[in-house]
């Protein structure tokens, strides 16, 4: 699936992924390819990308908001 993680200032990330965990603001999600469609708020905490090559990176996050629709996940990050 493909992902962006994008600040007011700069994009972190763009490419390909495996797996992402995102600190919802309800709770943690997980995102996989094929996952059903959805839209959350995020908060204060660690967003986890694994890519294709199975390499794990970690960004901080404030909060913000994520959307996944169509294998595609875009995170708007504070």
């Amino acid at each position: 699936m493909h992902i962006e993680i994008i600040t007011p200032d700069t994009t972190l990330f763009q490419g390909e992924a495996t797996y992402v965990f995102l600190p919802g603001s309800d709770g943690s999600l997980g995102v996989m390819n094929n996952h059903a469609p959805l839209i959350s708020s995020l908060k204060k905490g660690t967003l986890r990308v694994q890519d294709a090559n199975g390499k794990e990176m970690k960004f901080e996050v404030n909060g913000g908001t994520v959307e996944v629709l169509n294998n595609k996940v875009v995170v708007l990050a504070e």
